[in-house]
This record gives C-alpha cells, sequence and structure tokens, in this order.
C-alpha cells in the first residue's frame, strides 16, 4: 500500500479520482458536504421526482457525519464519521450525477464497489472515535439543506488538511482485504 501523503483539493476532478490508489493516505483541503441515512434518501427521492437539488453534486465529497453543535469558539463540535455501509442503499442515483468521492468509517457492499468502478469515484475512510480531532481540520461549517432532520441536515464544511485514506478506488481495489492479507501474514509469523 503507497506510504506518501498526497494533498487533494475538493471538489475533486476525474483526473484526481482516477490516479487515487486503495490504501493511499490524502490531506483535503477546500469544500465537503455533509449527509447521513436521511439526508441520502431526501436526495434520492429529489432526483427520482425530477426536482432540483439543495446541492451540485458534480465533483463533491460527502462526509458521513453528524456533527455536534458547537461549543462557543468553536466552528463545529465533534465530527466523526459515520458507519459507511448506512448509506449503500442510496448510492447509484448520487453517482449519476456526478459524486466522486465519500468518507465514513467501516466497509462498503460489493454492490457499492462495483459502482465506484463504474462511475470513477472512490470511498476514503476516516479515524472513527477521534470526533474531536477530525473537527480540528474543518474551518467553517454552513447549513445548506433539510435543516428538520437536525445532526443529519446537509452542511457546507470548509476543511484544510483533513486526514483520510483511499478505502476503495476505481479500479476496485480495497484497502480493508489488502490489510487482512498484509497483517494475516505477520499475525501467522508471530504464532
Amino acid at each position: 500500500m503507497p506510504e506518501e501523503i498526497i494533498h487533494i483539493k475538493a471538489p475533486i476532478d476525474e483526473k484526481t479520482v482516477l490516479g487515487l490508489r486503495a490504501g493511499q493516505k490524502v490531506l483535503f483541503d477546500g469544500v465537503f458536504y455533509t449527509a447521513r441515512d436521511s439526508s441520502h434518501k431526501r436526495l434520492v427521492e429529489l432526483i427520482e421526482q425530477g426536482k432540483p437539488l439543495p446541492i451540485d453534486l458534480q465533483g463533491q465529497v460527502i462526509y458521513y457525519v453528524g456533527p455536534t453543535p458547537a461549543r462557543p469558539g468553536q466552528v463545529i463540535g465533534s465530527a466523526g464519521p459515520t458507519t459507511s455501509s448506512r448509506m449503500d442503499p442510496y448510492m447509484e442515483p448520487l453517482y449519476k450525477k456526478g459524486l466522486k468521492g465519500t468518507v465514513g468509517k467501516g466497509e462498503r457492499s460489493q454492490e457499492v464497489i462495483d459502482l465506484m468502478k463504474r462511475y470513477k469515484a472512490v470511498h476514503f475512510s476516516n479515524i472513527g472515535g477521534a470526533a474531536a480531532l477530525v473537527a480540528r481540520s474543518i474551518r467553517k461549517c454552513d447549513m445548506i439543506a433539510f435543516e428538520d432532520l437536525g445532526t443529519e441536515a446537509i452542511h457546507r464544511l470548509e476543511v484544510e488538511d483533513f486526514f483520510a485514506i483511499v478505502a476503495y478506488d476505481t479500479l476496485g481495489n480495497d484497502m480493508y482485504k489488502e490489510a487482512i492479507k498484509i497483517w494475516g501474514k505477520e499475525e501467522s509469523r508471530i504464532q
């Protein structure tokens, strides 16, 4: 797995997406949008109804997070990633609209991995349990849509040096499977 850390500007273009490989470490600068289960469901409903979306998904990165309210003097409260597989049922319509990246924790279904290959998109993994640390990379947070959903509303985040690892790339490479291969060999040597 690649060891270098690369800097990426979000939204991301297709050339950048095509060059990413599973296991690669990245630092993001730019704009993310937040969305979780309920907001994904609403976005897909709008697409199915032929109605405009509150955000242009072309080249965008969605961070699976339900940020907590900011304390005085903070931009955002805790902002740790949500389990990615919860969004799997909603992905194809969003990829069709140009979504290029998602950030969350945990594995994706084979169906979503295949969709990433088809639509030239990637998924990044972030550190679960480090919500306060992740929040330090968020410079601005604005409510965009579905305010009635509370923490599941869509927010626009401006990020700087936001760390993530490419979990799945456009070729279908899977960081989780690769890690098991590597660490499985190490574990057998130890025993």
